[in-house]
């Protein structure tokens, strides 16, 4: 027999299977996580957002009693490991972990493999902090001043490094030049740490870096910093001037680390990620190793974390349009 889709027998079919799936579904949700949950890193190891990444991952395992096990999925500015992610189930047992890069590479990439906005599920901000400007301990740069003197007198010379093409470290630097009017040129690696390796080792002449990971590699012969790119001076480093007072009036470039899901992800497993994100970033011990980082917790609301990165695209937008910059 053939049932009509207006006929009684199966309207009363379909209430009834929609009564059996929804507690089935609040069920499933309420019992989340019940195996590990995989975060993706979409740098190489050693960055910062690696580094926030397991230190925040290892508190959520202690929280959920199921690990969060972290990966590394390197490329494209951030690209590959997000398309991973934006390609994956959306049930909520993959995360990405992802930086400023979100906001960038849409106005950067001609052609993505993935739509930002459609294809990700924004959680929450979980850090963030200035950046620092740092080149090799023995750069004839001492001050900001110095290097922007040195970008003049030679147009395309000097170079600096990055965490890949569209990265927060690479618009950073972008950043900069635009607001010295200087023209340097740009050396992507497929990590943060890659990047340092040839900074120190001098194939690289400077970088906008994340202040964790370019904190740590100061003096003992390795980088020297010229300038912290908040708007005040870092406790860490109270005798680094922050790049406005080094003669950019107003230069501000902010780093951030944050959680996404994939599109479709249940709006109650997206809360249960944002409330335990934000309940271990409350905790003193987790605030103050971000605090050793430089960088500061945040935890906010999905809808403040998608209302900063408005504004922070349309910033973003303005520098690649002001550099010329393409991807592809």
């Amino acid at each position: 027999m053939t049932i009509s889709s207006f006929s009684p027998l199966r309207r009363a079919l379909a209430v009834t299977l929609a009564g059996v799936a929804l507690p089935l579904a609040v069920s499933a949700q309420a019992s989340w996580p019940n195996k590990p949950v995989r975060m993706v890193v979409p740098f190489a190891a050693g960055g910062t957002t690696d580094v926030v990444a397991r230190m925040v991952g290892q508190k959520l395992s202690v929280l959920w009693g199921h690990s969060v096990v972290v990966e590394n999925k390197g490329g494209a500015g951030g690209n590959v490991g997000a398309d991973v992610v934006a390609k994956s189930p959306n049930d909520g047992y993959t995360v990405l972990m992802a930086s400023g890069s979100i906001t960038i590479n849409p106005h950067l990439y001609k052609s993505m493999p993935f739509d930002t906005k459609k294809d990700l599920q924004a959680i929450t901000n979980v850090a963030s902090g200035p950046m620092l400007l740092v080149v090799p301990d023995n750069s004839p740069a001492k001050t900001v001043q110095d290097l922007i003197a040195m970008a003049k007198a030679q147009p395309g010379k000097i170079n600096f490094g990055s965490a890949g093409v569209g990265s927060q470290v690479h618009l950073a630097g972008e950043n900069f030049a635009d607001a010295a009017g200087i023209a340097i040129m740009h050396v992507p690696y497929r990590g943060e740490a890659p990047a340092y390796t040839d900074l120190m080792g001098g194939r690289v002449d400077m970088m906008v870096g994340n202040f964790a990971a370019a904190s740590a590699l100061l003096g003992d012969g390795r980088l020297r910093a010229l300038g912290v790119t908040g708007k005040q001076r870092s406790p860490r480093l109270p005798n680094v001037p922050t790049v406005a007072e080094s003669g950019l009036p107003g230069f501000e470039n902010i780093g951030w680390f944050g959680l996404f899901a994939p599109a479709g992800t249940p709006p109650a497993i997206i809360a249960k990620i944002q409330q335990d994100t934000a309940k271990v970033l409350a905790d003193p011990e987790t605030r103050a190793q971000l605090d050793n980082l430089g960088i500061s917790a945040v935890g906010n609301s999905t809808a403040d974390f998608v209302a900063a990165m408005e504004l922070e695209s349309a910033r973003w937008a303005t520098v690649v349009k002001n550099r010329g910059l393409s991807a592809n």
